[in-house]
C-alpha cells in the first residue's frame, strides 16, 4: 500500500522513512512538510541519498487520501489535531505520533500541554498504542495514538506490578533520562552543544506533559494508583531513554520471582526482553531499535523493586512503534519492517 509521512522533516519522520522504505507491504512513502514543500529530503536529511520519491510535497488532505491508506504524523503538538480528523472522515487510517490524542480528558491536555485540545468526538476515537498492551483494540483502531517516548519505557516497565497489583499504590517514583534527539531537531538553547556537553539538567520537574499520559494508563490498568512522582533529565548523549522506577512491594518479594513475572508478562512480546537477575540493560544495547530491554531488582532491606527500562527514543519511543502498531491494524506480522538488532558499539 502507499502510506503518508506528514511531518518528514524530523527525527521521527525520518525515522519512519528508514523503517518503511524496507517494509514488505509498502509501496511507496509519499512525504509531506508544511515548510518545506518542493525540496528533496536530502536537502535536510543528506543521509538519505537521492532517492527517487523523496520530493517533499505541500499538505493537500484530498491528494493525500486519493492516494494513501493510512498517514503517519510525525508533527509538533497542535496539528494532527487540526488536520487528522478530515482524514478520518474520509476513511484514511491515521497514526499520531504527537500527544494530541493520547489524553481522554481534553481540559486535562489544555492544562498539561498549554493548548487547545482536538474535538472531544475524536479524542474518544483514539486507541492508545501502547502495542503489548492493547492489541485487541489496536486491530481495530482507525485513529491510533502512539504512546511518548518516557512513557513507553516507564509503562512497559510498570504494567506487570501494576496489573498483577504488587505494590503500593502511592509509591511510584520515575527517574527517567533522555538523548538530546527526544527534544526534536528544532534549535534551542537548552540542547545548545556548549549547554548538553559535559552536562546533565533536569527539567520540567513535576510538569513535564507525559505524566498525565503515564498516570491515565496506570490508572486504567489498577484505579487505585496515585499521582506518580517523574522526573526527566536531559543527558548528552543523542539517542536512548533509561527510566529507573522504584516502588514499595506489599509484600516480601524476590528478585527470581519478579524475573519470573516479567518473563511471563512479555513472553509474547518479540520486542521486550527481560535480564537475567543481576543483569540491567544500558541505553547503546538497543540503540537504532525497537526493543525494550528491562531489567528488576528487589531490596529486602527496604522492600522496594527496582526496575530499569531502556529504549531508543526515535525507535520504540516513536517511529518504531508506530509501525508496530501499523501491523497490528492491517493484520500483519507484528515484526514486519522491524527486524533490525541494535547498532553497536
Amino acid at each position: 500500500m502507499n502510506i503518508a509521512i506528514i511531518g518528514a522533516t524530523g527525527y521521527s519522520g525520518a525515522e519512519l522513512l528508514r523503517f518503511l522504505r524496507n517494509h514488505p507491504h509498502v509501496r511507496r512513502c509519499y512525504l509531506y512538510s508544511s515548510s518545506q514543500e518542493g525540496i528533496h529530503l536530502s536537502e535536510s536529511f543528506a543521509h538519505v541519498g537521492e532517492i527517487e520519491d523523496a520530493v517533499l510535497q505541500k499538505i493537500d488532505v484530498e491528494q493525500i487520501a486519493n492516494e494513501c491508506e493510512v498517514v503517519f504524523f510525525a508533527t509538533p503538538p497542535g496539528v494532527s489535531s487540526t488536520l487528522a480528523p478530515a482524514f478520518i472522515d474520509q476513511g484514511v487510517k491515521v497514526i499520531d505520533l504527537s500527544g494530541d490524542f493520547r489524553l481522554k480528558d481534553g481540559a486535562v491536555y489544555e492544562t498539561w500541554y498549554k493548548r487547545q485540545a482536538a474535538s472531544d468526538h475524536y479524542l474518544q476515537q483514539a486507541v492508545y498504542g501502547l502495542t503489548e498492551w492493547n492489541k485487541p483494540n489496536i486491530q481495530e483502531a482507525r485513529l491510533l495514538s502512539n504512546p511518548g517516548c518516557y512513557p513507553t519505557a516507564t509503562l512497559l516497565g510498570l504494567a506487570p506490578l501494576v496489573k498483577e497489583q504488587l505494590i503500593e499504590e502511592n509509591s511510584i517514583i520515575v527517574d527517567a533520562k533522555s538523548g538530546v534527539s527526544g527534544a526534536g531537531r528544532k534549535a534551542s538553547l537548552n540542547t545548545h552543544f556548549s549547554e548538553v556537553n559535559e552536562n546533565v539538567k533536569i527539567y520540567k520537574v513535576n510538569s513535564h506533559q507525559h505524566i498525565p499520559e503515564i498516570e491515565q494508563m496506570l490508572q486504567t490498568w489498577n484505579e487505585r494508583i496515585q499521582p506518580i512522582t517523574f522526573s526527566t533529565h536531559l543527558i548528552p548523549m543523542t539517542r536512548g531513554i533509561m527510566a529507573t522506577i522504584y516502588a514499595k512491594a506489599k509484600q516480601p518479594l524476590s528478585v527470581d520471582m519478579l524475573v519470573d513475572l516479567y518473563k511471563t508478562s512479555y513472553k509474547d512480546s518479540i520486542f521486550v526482553r527481560i535480564r537475567k537477575p543481576g543483569q540491567f540493560p544500558s541505553t547503546k544495547e538497543v540503540y537504532g531499535s525497537n526493543y525494550c530491554d528491562i531489567g528488576v531488582a528487589y531490596d529486602e532491606r527496604t522492600g522496594r523493586i527496582t526496575v530499569v527500562s531502556v529504549i531508543d527514543n526515535l525507535v520504540k519511543g516513536a517511529a518504531g512503534q508506530a509501525i508496530q502498531n501499523f501491523n497490528v491494524m492491517m493484520g500483519w506480522n507484528e515484526e514486519s519492517g522491524l527486524t533490525y538488532m541494535p547498532i553497536y558499539p
